[in-house]
């Protein structure tokens, strides 16, 4: 499945637009550096809104880290997915403060 998904989204051209839609599901992404973030949703939900998340979660981790890179997430992995777990519960954006 991780791998199929991989497939998918690192083979797309970068004119594409970020939204896939596979199996049921619809996959959202974007590349930032050489870093991709990716979510699963539902077809029901919003792919923008989805797509605003991502960016968020990121503009946290550059936020946090300085320059946010693979390594910071590798080593630090705990700590993204603590900055993670404050802003969304039930897949629902939390937190909208970058402090």
């Amino acid at each position: 499945m991780l791998k199929e998904l991989k497939a998918m989204v690192i083979g797309r051209l970068s004119k594409l637009c970020n939204f896939l839609e596979w199996r049921d599901q619809i996959i959202v992404y974007k590349r930032y550096a050489s870093l991709y973030f990716v979510a699963c949703i539902d077809k029901d939900d919003n792919e923008l809104l989805a797509l605003e998340n991502i960016h968020f979660y990121v503009e946290v981790l550059d936020k946090y880290f300085g320059n946010v890179c693979e390594l910071d997430i590798i080593f630090n992995f705990h700590k993204a997915y603590y900055i993670l777990d404050e802003m969304m519960l039930a897949g629902h954006m939390l937190e909208t403060s970058k402090k």
